[in-house]
């Protein structure tokens, strides 16, 4: 039997079940629950950084979103929030469009 140790997403148990192998779980308590997706985003991160191909990209992106929600549902942030405050520092500061690689600044 394959050992995870890992958070996964809340329907796996279920397509393991319908698989018809058998399995075993725990559910988190809030601290681990909250390590657990500081490391699952760092998973997700390099699946994205990996990702060869746009499909393979766009599927890493969103599953880096869902664990990034996750995060901020335990702040009781919404997404909406997470998008106005983007929103607001694009406004303020820009995106990343241009491509501007900032070489150095001179100290006066």
């Amino acid at each position: 039997m394959p050992t995870y140790n890992k958070l996964i997403r809340d329907r796996i148990p279920e397509i393991i079940e319908k698989s018809g192998k058998r399995y075993r779980i725990e559910m988190l308590d809030t601290p681990t629950y909250e390590k657990e997706l500081q490391v699952k985003l760092k998973e997700e991160l390099e699946e994205l950084i990996q990702a060869e191909t746009t499909k393979e990209r766009v599927e890493e992106m969103a599953d880096l979103l869902e664990v990034v929600y996750a995060l901020a549902h335990l702040d009781g942030v919404d997404p909406s929030e997470i998008e106005r405050v983007r929103e607001g520092k694009q406004q303020e500061r820009g995106g990343f469009e241009e491509r501007i690689f900032l070489l150095d600044v001179e100290d006066k």
